[in-house]
């Protein structure tokens, strides 16, 4: 008997379970489109309609429900997607990690005992364990990326401007874009066509690679190293060019206070939490959002103008040939692993490191897993708007890492 678009939903959402979701949906599949038979895990920062939006935080428990949809799960709607429930998160989706102390933290099902990654933490894991076929996430500076690299997962995160976030709850408006993670490679392009202002256009598949030699290659697992250079061997048979380079553009980014746009912008739209509430948020969360108090007006405007150069020298120097790194520096860390604050704090900013190359440079980056290394991805990134390139560099990927 052929299963229909609402008995696939039904058996998605009979499947869902916490940690990854903090909440199922009940309405059914709307219309037919591309998307027809596919179920979405969608991360608890987008607004659905007659739900509260939680952003993995208790103190938006109260809130009122969504009166509709965010704009991106509109479009996945009229296209036939089936939307199975909110997907469990980092609180306001700042950290890498994805734990959470108010709804669980979501684990990756290729290592025991090992945290799924985030911040789209609960999406990543329901698209590993087959209860959806895509996660709506979104990406500050790798929240689709790291737990698509730790689940075994393909983790796209788009040119901001390409796809809106109306209806999303921000943490930082000027890092903040759409991710979307999938198991099947081929579900990419369809899904971006479908959330995008306008389609992908025609393009082919760079023909060469940078690999900075100043930037993201150190502090890695020896894991990660074996993968990546596995990984770049597949991309010299294939007839990529891989040039090893150091450039002077990477000690200038890494003189960039990246954390303030993070810091200073979530206080500027959950402010009022911190102030009434803060004694209810993460810990670690609020200790991030605290930060903000250390940063005057002059010196977060003078991180602005030298982000606004480095968008412009990224699209000079790399124009179409991606930045290829490890998409994480680490495997992925077991919960006991980041018990101790130091510990979390270092690893955090580790994880996050390579990613976030990709929201500093308003780009767009994927991260292809290494299915030899489970737990690890081949990441590449490039300049505004080279989405169609990087998608179809994925795809001749398939299969071969």
């Amino acid at each position: 008997m052929t299963q229909t678009p609402q008995s696939l939903l039904d058996a998605a959402r009979a499947r869902a379970t916490s940690p990854d979701f903090t909440r199922t949906f009940d309405d059914p599949v709307e219309g037919e489109g591309p998307l027809s038979g596919l179920n979405v895990a969608v991360k608890d920062l987008f607004d659905v309609r007659g739900q509260v939006t939680s952003a993995g935080s208790l103190v938006r428990k109260d809130a009122s429900p969504a009166i509709k949809d965010a704009v991106a799960v509109t479009r996945l709607r009229g296209a036939g997607a089936g939307l199975v429930g909110h997907a469990n998160m980092t609180e306001f989706a700042y950290s890498g990690l994805g734990l959470n102390p108010h709804y669980g933290t979501p684990l990756t099902p290729l290592k025991e005992g090992c945290i799924a990654g985030g911040s789209t933490s609960g999406g990543a894991s329901a698209v590993a364990r087959g209860v959806a076929d895509i996660a709506l996430g979104t990406d500050t500076g790798g929240s689709a990326r790291i737990p698509a690299a730790f689940c075994g997962l393909f983790g796209f995160k788009a040119t901001a401007q390409t796809i809106s976030r109306e209806g999303a709850v921000p943490l930082s408006h000027s890092l903040d874009s759409v991710g979307v993670l999938t198991r099947d490679v081929g579900l990419l392009r369809p899904v971006l066509n479908v959330l995008r202002d306008r389609p992908l256009p025609a393009s082919s598949a760079p023909r060469a690679v940078i690999v900075p030699e100043n930037f993201g290659m150190d502090g890695l697992d020896a894991e990660v190293i074996d993968a990546f250079e596995a990984a770049l061997e597949v991309l010299r048979a294939s007839g990529v060019s891989v040039r090893r380079q150091t450039l002077d553009f990477f000690e200038d980014y890494r003189a960039l206070p990246v954390w303030h746009f993070s810091a200073v912008e979530s206080r500027a739209h959950h402010g009022a939490y911190f102030d009434q509430t803060r004694t209810e948020l993460d810990p670690r969360v609020a200790s991030r959002m605290a930060r903000a108090d250390g940063v005057t007006g002059i010196e977060f405007a003078r991180t602005i103008a030298a982000r606004e150069a480095l968008i412009a020298r990224a699209d000079r120097l790399f124009g179409d040939t991606p930045v290829a790194l490890p998409s994480v520096a680490i495997m992925p860390p077991t919960l006991d692993d980041l018990n101790d604050d130091a510990t979390y704090d270092r690893i955090n900013l580790l994880a996050l490191r390579n990613t976030s190359l990709a929201n500093v440079i308003d780009g767009c980056s994927v991260s292809i897993p290494n299915t030899d290394h489970p737990g690890t991805g081949l990441m590449l990134t490039a300049p505004t708007g080279r989405d169609a390139m990087l998608i179809a560099m994925a795809e001749t990927l398939q299969g071969a890492l």
